[in-house]
């Protein structure tokens, strides 16, 4: 079984205090930071860029996984592993040759990593397994916080499972990410869970207490808590 981490996605951080809140959240028992590049093109909302990419990367020596929900992404690719990324995931859709770009992703020295929207079939990345470090079902779709977790995201989990067994694959899940839904996608296969307004609601108080009740539902799931 694959180490868990949870991941708080600073999409849902207090931005006038990003440089803080990265940093609580991590002392608070978050294991990687998660950063949503958002185009307004291929996602309905605009987010972060290198520079700030670049800022969080200064504040922490944790792992930043990096998203790109940004069309065309291959020619963004190079900036955003300069600026810091350690994990760069990008989406089938969001150029012509997936394959090229998972490359480039791994040329430039990340680990590489293929989200699959609701909509998108784990069909997209059965020919480009041996390419990947990071899979990522989105249990919403792409473009905003704070969103419903979509249920048929524990299918796809499980056949994902199945497809990566004996692979060094991680396999992440990102949206409506709670204590409630942490335990089902945990025993559906996910041992990366992104999570947002449910670590940083409550402000830096309750961050620790957040992400532990996240990180208990997901190890009870996997059999590790009584």
């Amino acid at each position: 079984m694959r180490p868990l981490a949870i991941l708080p996605s600073v999409l849902a951080a207090d931005l006038a205090n990003m440089g803080e809140a990265v940093r609580e959240a991590t002392a608070a028992g978050g294991d990687i930071v998660h950063i949503d590049v958002m185009d307004g093109h291929f996602v309905p909302n605009i987010s972060f860029g290198q520079d700030m990419v670049r800022a969080i990367r200064r504040v922490t020596d944790r792992k930043l996984d990096v998203h790109l929900m940004i069309a065309p992404v291959d020619c963004y690719i190079e900036g955003f592993a300069a600026a810091g990324s350690d994990i760069i995931t990008v989406h089938p859709e969001a150029g012509p040759h997936l394959h090229r770009s998972l490359a480039l992703i791994r040329q430039l020295g990340k680990k590489a990593g293929v989200a699959l929207n609701p909509a998108t079939p784990v069909a997209a990345i059965e020919h480009v397994l041996d390419d990947v470090d990071l899979l990522l079902v989105m249990s919403v779709d792409p473009g905003f916080g704070g969103q419903a977790f979509i249920a048929s995201s524990l299918e796809k989990l499980n056949i994902l499972r199945a497809m990566t067994a004996g692979r060094d694959i991680e396999i992440e899940v990102d949206g409506g990410i709670t204590p409630e839904t942490a335990g089902p996608v945990a025993a559906a296969g996910a041992n990366w869970l992104v999570a947002g307004s449910a670590i940083f609601k409550g402000g830096s108080a309750a961050y620790a207490a957040n992400i532990a009740a996240i990180r208990k539902a997901a190890q009870r799931a996997r059999g590790e808590l009584v």
